[in-house]
């Protein structure tokens, strides 16, 4: 069991935790949990990311190249136009998972726990 624990990064001393501590801070952003959200269904455009999150396509640009260096994200080229996708499916699990607790912080029963409400952030 030991073993298994330190192979996957949960030991507390072991040395994923200083990581783990900069996936939360790359995440203390609105407009990044927003990218991320945007992008759970698959690839967008800068563009059509900015309209989405209302913010500029610039300002847009340099959250998804800090997203892409902390490897949240990756890109696919076509002709001129550039694509975002998730690189993987941690970060939309990471971004669902703290909207869920943050559904908890506002009291009673939250929307995730009704089983008639298959919900999704």
């Amino acid at each position: 069991m030991d073993a298994d624990k330190q192979i996957c990064g949960r030991d507390p001393d072991g040395q994923y935790v200083e990581l783990a501590v900069e996936v939360f801070a790359m995440l203390a952003d609105a407009t990044r949990i927003r990218l991320i959200l945007a992008l759970r269904d698959g690839e967008m455009s800068v563009n059509h990311l900015a309209d989405i999150v209302g913010k500029s396509p610039a300002a847009v640009s340099q959250h998804l190249a800090k997203l892409r260096l902390a490897r949240f994200v990756t890109t696919r080229q076509d002709g001129t136009r550039v694509f975002y996708r998730l690189e993987n499916e941690h970060a939309k699990q990471l971004v669902s998972d703290a909207i869920f607790q943050a559904e908890h912080s506002l009291g009673g029963t939250p929307r995730h726990h009704h089983p008639a409400d298959v919900v999704t952030p």
